[in-house]
């Protein structure tokens, strides 16, 4: 198998882009990509994406979106994992390369969410769960995580110390160009906001945004950022059927197996971008990397040992809540961040001497979890 390495990225602000259409957002961020990348010769491409049929009403969007960019001819797969769209985009776009099937592959995730009523998200989002004996009942995905979000209460930690997941992801938003929410947010506002799902308040959600963001993989030539690890992995779909619910075993089994893979360990990682969808979902991530201990993770967001000058910088560009969460584009957004943090270019978001990056991206109540570890080799 060759080493891969991140070519080039593109990506564009989250917003709500009503003069513009998915395909355009698609187009914006892949020229912006190969832009970067020198490239212009694309020899396959991944579309990660989670909403466009109940959204756009648009299936075969592989081919469409490479119709738009003007490739006609070239190979192209729609990705879709739910959340984990992006990620598990970018694990398949690495084994194309790595397995010297594919010299250079553009990978794009993009999603356009305002074009329809807020209760059409909630019903895609809760698509992601398991039909028959889940979704059935009415339940949302912010009543899973509410559900969830209690159990640690009652376990770990305060409604505050939780919520401050959201605080911190404000405060490193500040000043980044591609954010949707970049600003301050106090405690007090969030824990003052009306209530999404008991005990979760309506600012500890991520919002709804369009957005899409590009990375080109190309083999490694021993320079730059490359590909230390990735893996996947799957949890059971219904809660009730995990023996701890606050323990996230695809988020730790991902991470475990993309460890092994770059030959590090937890403690060797510079920076992360962690799937803060919900504050909960935050904490549990970051105890699922192996960042923090079992029960830690709400205790770790209220120290500075998260931000950018601190031992473990997480979400440094915002994350889902602030930055923003465009579905099926998020894993990528994630990943071209690190990369930008590992080229020394993220400006006043900049982690200083970052080598070692990691991107965690769930689909669902973590049913499915990507982790990527990025590199920086010179």
């Amino acid at each position: 198998m060759r080493k891969v390495k991140v070519a080039g990225v593109g990506l564009i602000p989250v917003k709500e882009y009503w003069e513009k259409s998915i395909q355009d957002l698609f187009v914006d961020a892949s020229l912006i990509a190969m832009k970067d990348a020198g490239i212009e010769d694309i020899e396959k491409i991944y579309v990660s994406n989670m909403c466009s049929a109940q959204i756009q009403e648009q299936l075969n969007l592989a081919a469409v979106m490479t119709d738009f960019l003007g490739k006609p001819g070239i190979p192209a797969t729609r990705i879709e994992a739910s959340s984990a769209s992006g990620g598990v985009a970018f694990h398949e776009a690495v084994q194309a390369v790595a397995s010297g099937y594919s010299n250079v592959v553009l990978v794009t995730g993009v999603e356009k969410m305002s074009d329809v009523l807020p209760e059409i998200i909630t019903t895609s989002l809760a698509m992601a769960e398991e039909q028959e004996y889940t979704s059935y009942t009415g339940v949302t995905k912010a009543g899973i995580a509410a559900m969830i979000h209690r159990l640690y209460m009652e376990s770990y930690a305060s409604p505050e110390e939780i919520c401050m997941m959201a605080v911190k992801s404000h405060e490193h938003a500040v000043g980044c160009k591609h954010a949707q929410y970049p600003f301050k947010m106090s405690l007090e506002r969030a824990m003052s906001s009306p209530m999404e799902a008991d005990p979760i308040h309506i600012m500890e959600c991520s919002g709804i945004g369009d957005g899409a963001a590009s990375i080109i993989l190309v083999p490694s030539d021993g320079e730059g950022v490359e590909v230390a690890g990735t893996a996947i992995s799957t949890d059971y779909t219904n809660i009730a059927q995990r023996s701890n619910l606050l323990e996230m075993k695809a988020i730790k089994t991902a991470a475990d197996k993309a460890y092994n893979m770059a030959g590090i360990q937890s403690s060797d990682v510079d920076l992360a971008e962690v799937q803060d969808d919900f504050t909960i979902n935050g904490i549990l991530g970051i105890e699922g990397l192996g960042l923090t201990k079992i029960g830690e993770g709400a205790k770790l967001v209220n120290t500075q040992e998260i931000d950018k000058e601190g031992r473990i910088p997480i979400n440094t560009f915002g994350g889902l809540k602030a930055r923003g969460n465009p579905i099926g584009a998020t894993g990528i957004y994630q990943l071209a961040e690190i990369t930008l943090q590992l080229q020394n270019k993220a400006l006043g978001h900049q982690v200083e001497g970052a080598r070692i990056g990691l991107a965690q991206n769930m689909g669902g109540m973590a049913s499915i979890c990507a982790v990527n570890v990025l590199r920086r080799i010179n």
